[in-house]
């Protein structure tokens, strides 16, 4: 049998393995949520269209969670209401898996490339851990918008348009006309001088949101004036789910949380963040600068359920992007990798809930806030593509030093003078991954 065919088949199996090992983790380790999430958007769109109701006024029975996004989400679920509730829940999980798939490729690509990996290997490695992942997990099992909102800020963050595109900044400003949350990435355009990008996702935000107000001014005006502030509706900040800062805060003091304290937290946040994403994009680092401000949006928003934490992905990705690209056996590549792992075994590990009903004393504060540990670790350490250095254009520039193109994706090509021919590296590296 030739070299090839013998490495595909342990690749093949090697997925399969992972697929099965991952499978019989998510049986022991994954929670049901049986589309909580989906079900007050499906309750809440039906009683809008069918019944007769105010979306804003609805209130899944014996809770107190309501529809709690702008009115131009209302009008994108829209067509939820028309469909029974099994077909809800495929749309649900194929857009999910689908885009999910589609950033995984965005991000591990170029690493696949680089390494001389095979590319459906990398994809389909990706996709398992992925799977184990919790905020992943979460996100599917309660029928979340997380990885629709994260796929339509990468297209404009990851240089996948052309260069200068006049369209650049749609998706960052139809992400935050759905949620308001993403709106932290036209702060970071704005923040790192891409005016025309940052004034094109104010546009596009603001055209979606007088579109929904023209169409439903009703819902439009209690969701602005009454809905948005009641944070009733959102839940217990003090919640061991709430791996915010304002989460850390609140645990601390669950009667009275001190809002001062976490304005003067957010504040320092917000200016470690904006320090290191001008620098990312000065040396043309966008994949880095989106992975920071995922990680600070998660920090400073008031709420940050376990779910919104699929942010952290690209920054966990690129850890393994910085270990790959340095010298073999050097502690440039083991730093990385190691923070890789080790995060992303906090991140499947369900590890908070330990302290769910308790989170007091020493091993409470650090145990149940793990997550914030592992956002605020991502957001000073993550190191800077330095070799993506731009050759003109603004920070952004597209091109890089000798021999460091920036690829598709955001990824630099990085120069590796002791790389192996690449049809060696592919047997040697992909001879590897599949006995591992």
């Amino acid at each position: 049998m030739a070299q090839g065919a013998r490495r595909a088949i342990g690749q093949v199996a090697a997925v399969v393995g992972l697929a099965v090992a991952v499978t019989a983790f998510l049986s022991v380790a994954a929670a049901r949520h049986g589309f909580f999430d989906l079900r007050v958007y499906y309750g809440a769109l039906n009683w809008w269209v069918h019944d007769g109701g105010e979306i804003y006024d609805f209130l899944r029975p014996n809770t107190q969670y309501g529809f709690t996004y702008p009115p131009f989400a209302a009008l994108v679920m829209l067509p939820m209401a028309y469909l029974a509730w099994p077909a809800a829940i495929t749309v649900s999980v194929v857009a999910t898996v689908l885009v999910s798939t589609v950033v995984l490729w965005w991000l591990v690509d170029p690493i696949a490339r680089r390494a001389g990996w095979a590319r459906w290997f990398t994809l389909a490695v990706a996709l398992c851990l992925a799977a184990a992942f919790e905020p992943m997990r979460e996100t599917v099992n309660f029928g979340q918008v997380n990885m629709l909102l994260l796929f339509l800020v990468a297209v404009d963050l990851l240089r996948l348009l052309p260069a200068g595109s006049r369209w650049t900044g749609v998706g960052v400003g139809l992400a935050t006309a759905i949620k308001l949350t993403p709106g932290i990435f036209i702060v970071y355009l704005l923040v790192t001088g891409r005016w025309r990008a940052a004034f094109t996702a104010m546009g596009a935000a603001a055209g979606a949101t007088l579109l929904a107000g023209a169409l439903f001014p009703d819902a439009s005006r209690e969701f602005w004036t009454e809905a948005l502030w009641n944070t009733d509706r959102v839940g217990e900040l003090a919640f061991v789910s709430n791996q915010s800062l304002r989460g850390v805060v609140a645990r601390l003091n669950p009667e009275h949380p001190s809002i001062l304290a976490w304005l003067g937290l957010v504040l320092v946040t917000l200016a470690v963040w904006a320090w290191r994403s001008r620098a990312a994009v000065a040396v043309g680092d966008e994949a880095t600068g989106l992975a920071l401000t995922g990680a600070a949006m998660c920090l400073v928003s008031p709420v940050t359920w376990v779910h919104h934490l699929v942010w952290l992905l690209p920054a966990l990705i690129l850890l393994v992007d910085n270990g790959v690209a340095a010298p073999a056996r050097s502690l440039r590549r083991r730093l990385p990798l190691a923070g890789a792992l080790v995060g992303y075994a906090f991140l499947i590990s369900r590890i908070v809930w330990a302290w769910e009903g308790d989170f007091t004393g020493v091993g409470g504060f650090l145990g149940s806030n793990t997550y914030v540990w592992v956002s605020l670790a991502l957001l000073l350490g993550l190191p800077i593509r330095r070799w993506a250095t731009p050759t003109g254009g603004g920070p952004a520039g597209r091109g890089g030093p000798s021999g460091a193109a920036v690829e598709p994706g955001g990824v630099a090509q990085l120069p590796q003078p002791d790389r192996v021919a690449p049809a060696v590296q592919r047997h040697r590296i992909g001879g590897l991954l599949a006995v591992r």
